[in-house]
């Protein structure tokens, strides 16, 4: 591991690091690893939130749109010009370049699929596992993503088993002790079905009802992009 993860750029509060079945909060940088253990399937470090990039985005989001998506190198994070220019902005571009960075030394990649989407509603309103690696998620702004524990979890009422019923209504989940939920500008780490050795399995996991006083939601997602 380099020495990028050694840095102290973490939450100010202190998190006693623990594992609900396969799920993994985690207490510095060096505790993201823990996504490569068979059976963790998702992983989160909290941070404390930024108050320049919260009122940033207070301002910006109506001059956002639904945001943007481009491909970026991992030394260089995303550039200022893709935000508008008012106070607070670089705070939001140096966090971002500093989150690409850390995922692209986890990941080993030179190259990230960057998305930052600005919701107003859920989009992915139904616990699901997505066909993917390992993707990075990081609320700016509203609610973060939800869990579900895969032991708390009925997998054939999941997706077309869901017979068109809500969550909570169709029996996929056991108990809602088992639903949690990512706080905001924490780091989280998904495992996804097409991770090697993870077939079948991933982090189960939903879009969060976005509240009006809350709205939009802004998250950032990473995916590593192999040449």
């Amino acid at each position: 591991m380099t020495e990028l993860l050694t840095l102290e750029r973490v939450s100010e509060k202190v998190v006693t690091e623990k594992v609900v079945t396969d799920i993994a909060e985690v207490a510095s940088l060096t505790g993201l690893v823990r996504i490569f253990e068979p059976d963790i399937q998702l992983c989160h470090l909290p941070r404390s939130p930024d108050p320049l990039i919260e009122r940033y985005l207070v301002a910006a989001a109506p001059r956002l749109g639904e945001g943007f998506r481009q491909v970026v190198d991992v030394q260089q994070g995303c550039a200022a010009s893709a935000f508008p220019d008012l106070p607070g902005r670089q705070a939001l571009v140096n966090d971002i370049a500093f989150i690409v960075a850390v995922y692209g030394d986890l990941l080993g990649c030179q190259r990230v699929a960057l998305r930052l989407e600005v919701i107003r509603r859920a989009m992915c309103p139904r616990f699901h596992v997505d066909r993917t690696g390992i993707r990075l998620l990081c609320t700016y702004r509203g609610p973060g993503t939800e869990w579900l524990e895969e032991g708390q979890a009925v997998l054939a009422k999941m997706g077309h088993g869901a017979g068109g019923m809500d969550d909570e209504h169709s029996g996929l989940i056991r108990s809602r002790a088992g639903v949690g939920r990512v706080a905001p500008f924490a780091i989280a780490l998904l495992k996804g079905e097409l991770w090697q050795g993870n077939d079948h399995r991933g982090a189960i996991h939903r879009s969060p009802a976005v509240p009006e006083q809350d709205a939009p939601r802004v998250l950032l997602a990473l995916d590593a992009v192999w040449d």
